[in-house]
C-alpha cells in the first residue's frame, strides 16, 4: 500500500501569478496535519498539528474559516480504532485553531457541506445502535448545532447542498440508495437508487447531482448487481431518479464540479494484492467530462488513490489529492497538463486527504 506514484512529466511552464496570495490548505490523516501551500509557488508556508484523524476541510469565505472533521481515533472507514466526535474550527489566514467542536453522541463526522448565505454547515455522522446515520445541522456564526436530519443509512459518507441551500444530497457507501433531504423542513424526501455510493455534486443550477459509484467495496464483487460498472450517475433533482450514467474505466471516490462547468472525478486503479485489503496500487486518474452535454473531455495520471478534489475558483487548475503517495497533483484543466505535485507529510498510511482552497482575503 506504499507504493511510489510513478514519474510524472511537469514540463510545462503554467503562468500562476493570478493565483498569489491564494493557499491551497491540505489535510494529512496521519499528520495529523493541516499543511497550507502558496497556490501560485507551492511554497509550504506552514503546518498546523490538529486532532487525529482528520478527514475533509470546508472553507467559509464569509468568517474565514476553515473547518475539519475528525472521523475515527486511528485508521479510515470500516478499518478504524473507534469513531471521534469532533469539529476543529480554525482561523484560515493566522492560520490557528479557534475551537474543538464536540458533537457526542453524534459520531464519525465526515463530509462538509457549506450554505454561506444562511450561516449554516452541513456535516454527515454514521448511524449507531440507537439511531441511523444522518446530517448535523451547524449555525457557522454560533458554531453550535441547531438540528439533526436523518439520511435512513448506517453511513452517509459524502454530502452535497444545492445552491439555494434547499436541498441536500448524501451518498451511502452500502445502502443501495443516496438520500435527498429537505433542508427547510429538515426531513428526508427520496432515495435514488444508486448501488453504494461515494463523491458527489450538484450542478449550479440544482437540477441535477452527480454521484461516484458503485461502492468502492463493492465494485467488481462477483455478486455485483449489472448497475454495479463504474461510473458517475446522473440524478435529475425533480424525479429524483439516475438519468444517465458517465463511464469510468475504474471505481472513482471524490467528484467536483468546477465554476467553468466541468465535472472532475477521481479514479482509483489498483491490482490484487492478498497482503492489502485495498489491492496493489496504480497511479490514479482524474478524469473530465462536460457537465453540460456529458462529453468525456480527457484524463491524466495522478497520485494513488485519489481521495478528495478541489479547484480554483476561475476553474483553470484542479488540486486531487491521494491518500497512499500522500500528494496532491496541480492539473491546469485547459489543455489537461500536470503543472506540478506536492508533497504531504505524514507519519504513517493513511496521508493526503481533505482540500480547501482558500482565495486571498478582498
Amino acid at each position: 500500500m506504499s507504493q511510489s506514484p510513478s514519474p510524472v512529466d511537469r514540463s510545462a511552464a503554467v503562468d500562476r501569478s493570478d493565483l498569489a496570495g491564494d493557499v491551497l490548505a491540505v489535510v494529512s490523516q496521519s499528520g495529523p496535519t493541516v499543511s497550507f501551500f502558496d497556490a501560485a509557488t507551492d511554497r509550504l508556508l506552514d503546518t498546523l498539528e490538529v486532532l487525529a484523524e482528520p478527514h475533509e476541510l470546508c472553507f467559509d469565505p464569509t468568517q474565514r474559516l476553515l473547518w475539519c472533521t475528525t472521523a475515527y481515533h486511528s485508521g479510515y472507514y470500516h478499518a478504524h480504532g473507534g469513531r471521534r466526535t469532533e469539529l476543529t474550527v480554525i482561523d484560515a489566514d493566522t492560520r490557528r485553531i479557534v475551537e474543538v467542536i464536540d458533537l457526542a453522541p453524534e459520531h464519525g463526522p465526515h463530509g462538509l457541506a457549506l450554505d454561506a448565505a444562511r450561516h449554516r454547515l452541513y456535516v454527515s455522522v454514521e448511524g449507531g445502535p440507537d439511531r441511523p446515520g444522518g446530517v448535523v445541522v451547524i449555525d457557522t456564526r454560533t458554531r453550535r448545532p441547531i438540528g439533526r436530519i436523518d439520511t435512513d443509512a448506517p453511513g452517509p459518507h459524502w454530502f452535497a447542498v444545492s445552491t439555494d441551500g434547499r436541498t441536500g444530497y448524501a451518498t451511502n457507501k452500502e445502502a443501495p440508495f443516496v438520500s435527498v433531504v429537505d433542508l427547510d423542513r429538515g426531513v428526508l424526501t427520496a432515495k435514488v437508487e444508486v448501488p453504494g455510493s461515494e463523491g458527489l455534486a450538484v450542478s449550479a443550477d440544482g437540477t441535477h447531482a452527480y454521484v461516484a459509484g458503485p461502492y468502492l467495496g463493492f465494485a467488481g464483487k462477483p455478486d455485483a448487481k449489472p448497475d454495479a460498472t463504474p461510473g458517475i450517475r446522473v440524478i435529475d433533482a425533480g424525479s429524483a431518479a439516475v438519468v444517465a450514467t458517465l463511464p469510468t474505466g475504474s471505481p472513482a471516490l471524490p467528484v467536483h464540479l468546477t465554476s467553468t462547468g466541468r465535472l472532475l472525478a477521481g479514479e482509483v486503479r489498483s491490482t490484487p494484492d492478498p497482503a492489502s485489503g485495498l489491492g496493489r496500487q496504480l497511479p490514479g486518474r482524474l478524469t473530465v467530462f462536460s457537465a453540460d452535454d456529458h462529453r468525456h473531455l480527457g484524463s491524466v495520471e495522478v497520485g494513488l488513490f485519489p481521495l478528495t478534489i478541489t479547484s480554483s475558483p476561475d476553474g483553470r487548475f484542479a488540486y486531487v489529492s491521494s491518500v497512499v503517495s500522500s500528494t496532491v497533483d496541480v492539473i491546469a484543466l485547459d489543455a489537461l497538463t500536470p503543472v506540478s505535485r506536492l508533497t504531504v507529510p505524514k507519519r504513517a498510511e493513511p496521508g493526503a486527504h481533505g482540500l480547501a482552497y482558500l482565495p486571498r482575503p478582498a
